[in-house]
């Protein structure tokens, strides 16, 4: 079977526990009720409006969620239950009564955070640090605690101090890397340019494939050290990939980079700290906690744009498209980062169903940006996602048309191969696939689609059955990869294969259609008649495309026929 892919789950909590067990995934401000209709309709006591502010949480909406709680701490200063809610909406909406209500907090992690920037803000750096020792040293804390405390005592002027922090962490452990970037980034600050680059060196040799965040860093740091050369080939490295981020390597970035410091300050250091853990935790499936720490940033660094990405990802993951928007609104048109930001607000405009400004927007960017693959290659995907083929293949053809010679890119001709197939190109899309393989010869997800491919078709059955054998040792847990497998058995005539093979798959994806049809057709070949008709009406049940409905239908009436096999 042809893999579909699918935006992940996301638990939304109200209340701030300690960092260490969960955060909520709270999204960007929202327009704030009129406060007439408040007045209007609110319950005199503090149930209602928490009542409406968990339902606001509960759908994302951060300033409707602040604006309720808030209220209804008013109205109960001392329920603790409704002042923890209105302490994490106020944070997650940027408002200026989380700092206030941090101080009403005991024993709470996210307020001694909030509280110590707060305290970096206004220039009370042994206060700050005071507060961050003050933090348990367990769960996400033992990260973000010792980096913390270094740009405290950078921040009042103690580099030493704060490279002697760091060091311990610095030369051994898990967080190597990220511990010498910081350590770099401090002594840079202080104009201790060798210090700063060996640091840096250190990092990029425990980091080999930086992200565009540190190569910002590191460009910098390294033109201050003499070796602008190596900074700009850390850009080169960068506009070379085939991601979204090479769009993001732009000429703009790059001066920006080498001729000035990403971090200026150490509240701008401690703004990266959070930052950097926020990136982790997202990229290990954590996106509530990342969305808490990209807040914490923002409010140490307003506008900044990395920290407005991360949370816009984050929110993403947990389905959240419409939150998403409103977090990159706050990102400024000029900023060196604004394509990218762009790219990402187009692809939440058709995760929003607002398919048609997504449309319009990546081809307005792939237009001012004429040399860059990543705007078309977008809007293929877009298009491709909404059944628009033929227009996917020219997206996706004028991306290809876009790459320096030379460029190895698999993905675009798989996505091409995609379209072709489906917009009834078969031959090209064959060819694709082909030049997709040839660049990456044990992708599971090509050799699946053009194993299928050929299967349905009752091409090449041997080869077929071969590379999806190699994509099910890849992939063992993929269950569209093993229905293809049922399927390539089916069609060979091997059943009690194709039985074994589409069970399994139905094991592991028993919410798809195809599958089940699939194992439909398997059971009524080999005699297993009732079987067969509960596994078609199952999948008539999972929602199949019309076409497949029909079909279904059709068997459950008559029975499998060649005219009636699934496709």
């Amino acid at each position: 079977m042809m893999p579909v892919p699918c935006w992940p789950g996301s638990h939304i909590a109200l209340l701030a526990a300690a960092l260490l067990i969960s955060c909520p995934a709270i999204a960007a401000p929202a327009q704030t009720p009129p406060g007439n209709a408040v007045a209007d309709t609110a319950p005199h006591g503090a149930f209602g409006p928490y009542l409406a502010g968990r339902f606001a949480a509960s759908a994302a909406d951060t300033a409707a969620a602040a604006f309720w709680l808030l209220d209804a701490s008013r109205r109960d200063p001392d329920q603790i239950l409704v002042l923890d809610a209105a302490f994490l909406a106020a944070v997650m909406d940027g408002q200026a009564d989380a700092t206030r209500l941090a101080r009403q907090q005991n024993n709470n992690q996210l307020a001694a955070l909030l509280l110590a920037g707060a305290d970096a803000q206004a220039g009370r750096w042994d206060r700050a640090e005071q507060r961050l020792r003050g933090l348990p040293r367990q769960g996400s804390v033992q990260i973000l605690q010792p980096l913390l405390i270094a740009w405290a005592q950078a921040g009042r002027g103690a580099t030493d101090t704060a490279l002697a922090t760091l060091r311990p962490f610095a030369e051994s452990g898990p967080m190597r890397g990220l511990v010498s970037l910081h350590a770099a980034m401090i002594a840079d600050l202080a104009d201790r340019p060798r210090d700063a680059e060996r640091l840096l060196r250190t990092a990029l040799a425990a980091m080999p494939e930086p992200s565009l965040r540190m190569v910002q860093v590191a460009a910098g740091i390294l033109a201050r050290a003499g070796h602008a050369a190596d900074g700009a080939r850390l850009f080169d490295g960068l506009a070379r990939g085939t991601d979204d981020v090479a769009l993001a390597a732009s000429p703009a970035l790059r001066r920006a980079a080498l001729g000035g410091r990403p971090v200026a300050s150490a509240v701008e250091g401690m703004a990266e700290a959070q930052l950097a853990l926020g990136s982790a935790l997202r990229s290990q499936g954590t996106p509530d906690l990342a969305v808490v720490l990209a807040r914490l940033a923002l409010r140490l660094r307003p506008g900044f744009a990395p920290a407005l990405l991360l949370a816009a990802e984050a929110l993403a993951d947990g389905n959240h498209p419409g939150s998403a928007l409103a977090v990159l609104s706050a990102a400024h048109p000029d900023d060196e980062l604004a394509p990218l930001v762009t790219l990402r607000r187009a692809m939440l405009l058709d995760g929003a169903d607002r398919t048609e400004e997504a449309l319009t927007t990546l081809r307005q960017l792939a237009a001012a940006q004429p040399a860059a693959a990543q705007p078309p290659a977008r809007l293929g995907d877009v298009l491709r996602g909404r059944g628009r083929f033929p227009e996917a293949v020219a997206a996706y053809t004028e991306a290809l048309s876009r790459l320096a010679p030379g460029t190895a890119n698999w993905p675009l001709h798989y996505a091409l191969g995609i379209a072709l197939e489906r917009a009834g190109r078969w031959e090209e899309a064959e060819a694709e696939f082909g030049r997709a393989l040839s660049l990456a010869p044990d992708q599971p997800a090509v050799l699946n689609y053009l194993a299928y491919s050929w299967a349905d078709r009752g091409l090449r059955l041997p080869e077929a059955r071969r590379m999806l054998e190699r994509a099910a040792e890849l992939r063992p847990q993929d269950g569209s990869i093993a229905d293809s497998l049922g399927w390539v058995m089916f069609r060979q005539g091997d059943l009690r294969g194709a039985v074994e093979a589409l069970e399994r798959a139905t094991e592991l994806e028993s919410r798809n259609a195809t599958i089940n049809d699939h194992l439909g057709d398997a059971y009524w070949a080999v005699g297993r008649l009732p079987e067969a008709r509960f596994q078609w009406s199952r999948a008539l049940d999972l929602g199949p495309e019309p076409a497949e409905a029909e079909r279904l239908l059709t068997k459950l009436r008559d029975g499998l026929s060649a005219s009636t096999a699934a496709r």
